[in-house]
């Protein structure tokens, strides 16, 4: 069961707007629930936590442009989109004329700080179950964790409202953080290790926030600060509480079938049948909205979407630097790309759609020899394109997989180089790579920070970590790794210090007085 089946029981646009990022309604419907009326019952604490979620099935959110946001600024991706708003992120050169896109994202995450704001003013007041309560509020404090992750980590110094009705003044990226770091915790200590032990109405409910997710989002905000032994202590925690695996398949991990997975720790719910026709594009919410994704038609190859972003190169050369254990292709590769491969697959024909790749591009050079993104489309599958804008697969937010690598990035930052090696075979044994961990366990630490950044790029390729990875190392300030970046994606070309996060929207710095832009823009 999706959890986004359930209908939300809260006109939550009509509340007032916290801050700057949200419109001052003028007028309320008075046939319409508020919040004085609204939070009485259990079941009003859970539709509450419920709405929660939906920012992130937004058209700023995962629906399109989060990924777009948080993709094309790696060295595993290039955007040749005719729409700036796209295309200018990769090349660093957003403005703040026009806030499409990361203005969008910007709101809506603001809009689900806001959300999990009122659930956790409220709940605590309601008469009900105690230990549904705290699944409840510990969910409200996981989103608000992630919605403020995604701020920090984007646009660095930004409000941090954790109350309702605030207009928070601009932090620091320090005490964005910390208050990341804070609202995990107190996750981690309410939330279940599996919904199917409740007992309660959200028994078996797939999609809700779990301990295991807030401990691998806890680790990774540690990560990301160079907390290394308290973010390895997160990741073993996760690790050890013996519930998630690899899939045999890497695949399945981007595929409609097999969601919510025991390698999903969690995931954004999108559906084909659940909601209405509408795609969720901004705005008040209607009971005609659907939980589509839009990601696919946006990323997907020519003739069957837009192209707006493609790998690079440099990614498919980078799967080429090692065969698998019995001399092929990565198996993650053509997982991730799709490319004329009848040289690495030694078959005549790529499945695309309901044709082949070398069918439908047989009178296109151009195409032929391009490369298209292969991962989180409907290719294989019974659509003939993505052009009903219509995607119903989950986005993986964060995968088992991910806790291993960055689980070995820590231990070998602690000087383990054995624990490390251990970690980085477990996820190169999926894709049949050589097992070198004997060989790992004698590198410097220098030498396996590099097989971190090579393993990551392959595992993650297309999935939002590359240019994450790329800022939290500090190559963006080595000018010998940021030379190397510019001799394998020409957009590092045009980036200067402090591109690497976004533009404030300049609707946040009118509205939220003392809130200023970032440097450089």
């Amino acid at each position: 069961m999706k959890i986004f089946n359930l209908k939300y029981g809260i006109a939550f646009s009509l509340l007032a707007g916290l801050f700057g990022c949200e419109k001052q309604l003028t007028q309320v419907n008075p046939n319409s629930q508020t919040s004085a009326s609204y939070w009485k019952t259990s079941n009003d604490a859970l539709q509450g936590v419920n709405s929660c979620y939906q920012m992130f099935l937004e058209d700023g959110g995962y629906m399109r442009f989060t990924p777009i946001l948080l993709n094309i600024q790696g060295d595993d991706v290039i955007s040749n989109s005719p729409w700036t708003a796209i295309s200018n992120v990769g090349k660093f050169q957003l403005g703040t004329a026009d806030n499409a896109g990361y203005g969008w994202a910007f709101d809506e995450f603001y809009q689900g700080v806001s959300r999990c704001n009122q659930v956790l003013a409220n709940v605590p007041g309601i008469s009900m179950d105690a230990a549904l309560k705290n699944r409840i509020l510990g969910q409200a404090y996981f989103m608000r964790g992630l919605y403020f992750f995604h701020l920090v980590n984007m646009w660095g110094n930004v409000p941090l409202p954790t109350q309702v009705a605030q207009v928070a003044q601009q932090s620091t990226a320090a005490q964005g953080w910390n208050q990341v770091i804070s609202d995990f915790k107190t996750a981690v200590d309410l939330l279940p290790v599996q919904y199917s032990t409740t007992g309660g109405v959200d028994k078996n409910d797939l999609g809700r926030a779990t301990k295991g997710a807030a401990m691998a989002f806890l680790g990774k905000a540690y990560l990301f600060n160079k907390r290394y032994a308290e973010a390895a202590a997160q990741f073993k925690a996760v690790i050890d509480l013996g519930v998630y695996g690899l899939m045999p398949n890497y695949k399945d991990n981007f595929t409609e079938t097999a969601e919510n997975n025991k390698e999903s720790i969690f995931e954004i719910q999108f559906s084909l049948t659940a909601g209405g026709t509408d795609l969720q594009w901004q705005g008040i919410p209607s009971s005609t909205w659907g939980f589509y994704s839009a990601r696919a038609i946006t990323f997907a190859p020519p003739n069957f979407g837009w192209r707006d972003v493609q790998p690079s190169r440099t990614l498919l050369n980078e799967f080429h630097l090692e065969k698998t254990a019995t001399g092929g292709i990565d198996p993650r590769c053509t997982s991730t790309i799709f490319y004329n491969d009848t040289a690495d697959t030694h078959l005549p024909n790529t499945p695309m759609y309901l044709t082949t790749f070398q069918a439908a591009y047989a009178t296109s050079s151009a195409y032929m020899n391009d490369i298209y993104c292969r991962k989180y489309e409907n290719g294989e599958g019974n659509k003939p394109n993505e052009f009903d804008w219509k995607s119903g697969i989950n986005e993986r937010l964060m995968r088992y997989a991910d806790v291993l690598l960055m689980y070995a990035e820590c231990e070998n930052e602690l000087g383990n180089a054995t624990e490390c090696a251990k970690y980085i075979q477990m996820v190169r044994s999926r894709a049949n790579l050589p097992d070198r961990s004997a060989e790992f366990a004698t590198y410097t630490q220098s030498q396996m920070r590099d097989q971190i950044a090579h393993e990551r790029m392959l595992e993650f390729g297309l999935e939002g970590h590359r240019f994450d990875d790329i800022r939290r190392w500090g190559w963006l300030s080595d000018a010998t790794k940021l030379a190397w970046l510019k001799s394998r994606d020409a957009e590092f070309n045009s980036y200067i210090p402090g591109k690497e996060l976004l533009p404030i929207p300049q609707t946040e710095i009118d509205n939220n007085p003392g809130v200023k832009q970032n440097p450089t823009y």
